[in-house]
């Protein structure tokens, strides 16, 4: 194992820590408390942050003093600082952009529509199940290497254009595969419950008995997923369908999460006794349910750039949330059929712009919430002392710039795991 050298970031214009004392995901006020140090400065050893304090201090310190010349030294020149993006939400495992399906949404086609022609995610089937593990792997450590160069340092990756066992496996084992050669940090999800392939048309339990025994327990065996995930809507699969595959996640030691409320209105009651750790899209969401939703520690993860290339005008209403108390994350959903976009900075400008977040409340959204989402706030989504040294460095001297120039990446370094990548030289 590659030993990792001591790393000094100082002259921190903007350090936003996100540290908190309290014990659970950000909700209400807390979502807008981003602990800024001015003129800051961060030291990490052995891929731990060790100690968080101002740039002055940092210097005085008598153990830097000793070994200054053993330490990796940034200056950071007056720019903003934060915790690593978490983006808990994407499926990197797929061949080819959905082009057709683009041009058929731009002359009017929806969703469903689409799906029906033999679009949508049915669609990328073919193409995953005729790559090798060694193409998927490459198309997924390329996925990684773009995250992170938009200063996403966590990644939770899911199956799901496989839809058959062989194919699963196999896109989790390239998930796997790329990880390992990556510094930064992947959480695996197994998504066989994506949509009905076309082969079990017609047939939708008999598929999700496979899910549940032949897939599950080989996928389980092989230690390749954190999570099971389930696509539960109009035209995917049912809420019985949905606790049916939660059921069968406790049973085999995984943890869960699911898609729901994109398309159509789920009811939570029966979801939320698995007590998943996140429920995403969440576009429609009854309001009899959020005062259960607000008392658990789901998380709602939002995922607006998905709305935003699906041209719809409806975006989640997450002001409705936060007010309610439901603790909410931002994520990209990065996939070629309806959110194609590798940076969380976008999905940060689209939450201020369509769901009125503030700048601050988008930034603790994709980042200790985004951790809570994945159960790793321990270790991700904050700057503290004993905590995995993920870092991202922006060209800008104020936090708000992140969400407020969009569409171009400002990102100038990124440290994953105490490893520092990017274009900037101090």
């Amino acid at each position: 194992m590659r030993k990792i050298p001591p790393l000094l970031l100082i002259n921190i214009g903007q350090l936003l820590t996100l540290r908190s004392t309290s014990d659970g995901p950000r909700r209400g006020a807390s979502l807008s408390e981003l602990g800024i140090i001015q003129d800051a400065a961060v030291l990490c050893l052995g891929g731990k942050i060790v100690s968080v304090g101002t740039t002055k201090d940092a210097l005085r310190d008598p153990w830097l003093k000793k070994n200054r010349k053993k330490i990796i030294e940034v200056d950071c020149r007056g720019r903003v600082v934060l915790p690593g993006f978490v983006d808990s939400h994407t499926h990197p495992v797929f061949m080819q952009p959905r082009l057709v399906d683009f041009e058929k949404r731009i002359a009017g086609a929806n969703y469903e529509e689409i799906a029906e022609a033999g679009g949508g995610i049915r669609s990328s089937i073919d193409g995953v199940r005729k790559a090798s593990k060694a193409a998927l792997t490459d198309k997924v450590r390329a996925v990684l290497a773009d995250l992170a160069r938009h200063g996403t340092t966590t990644v939770e990756a899911k199956s799901g254009y496989g839809l058959n066992l062989e194919s699963e496996l196999k896109s989790l084992e390239a998930i796997r595969a790329a990880a390992r050669g990556w510094p930064g940090t992947v959480v695996p999800t197994f998504l066989g419950a994506h949509v009905v392939p076309p082969e079990y048309r017609g047939r939708s339990q008999e598929y999700v008995d496979l899910v549940c025994n032949e897939m599950m327990p080989d996928v389980a065996k092989r230690k390749l997923a954190q999570f099971v995930d389930v696509f539960c809507d109009r035209g995917a699969f049912s809420a019985g369908d949905a606790t049916h595959i939660f059921a069968a996640a406790e049973e085999h030691g995984l943890a869960i999460r699911a898609h729901l409320g994109q398309l159509s209105e789920t009811r939570l009651g029966a979801l939320l006794r698995y007590r998943p750790a996140s429920l995403d899209h969440m576009d429609y969401v009854n309001d009899a349910d959020l005062p259960m939703l607000a008392q658990s520690d789901t998380v709602a993860t939002l995922v607006p750039g998905a709305n935003y290339f699906l041209g719809l005008a409806r975006y989640p209403d997450a002001r409705r949330l936060i007010e309610s108390g439901v603790a909410v994350a931002l994520a990209t959903d990065y996939n070629p059929g309806s959110s194609p976009t590798l940076s969380i900075p976008m999905a940060m400008s689209l939450a201020c712009t369509h769901m009125k977040m503030s700048p601050a409340e988008a930034i603790a959204a994709a980042t200790i919430n985004g951790a809570w989402a994945l159960r790793m706030a321990d270790r991700k989504g904050s700057v503290e002392a004993g905590k995995d040294a993920d870092l991202a460095m922006f060209d800008f001297t104020d936090y708000r710039e992140i969400p407020y120039w969009f569409g171009a990446n400002r990102c100038v370094m990124t440290i994953m795991n105490g490893v520092p990548s990017g274009h900037f030289s101090s």
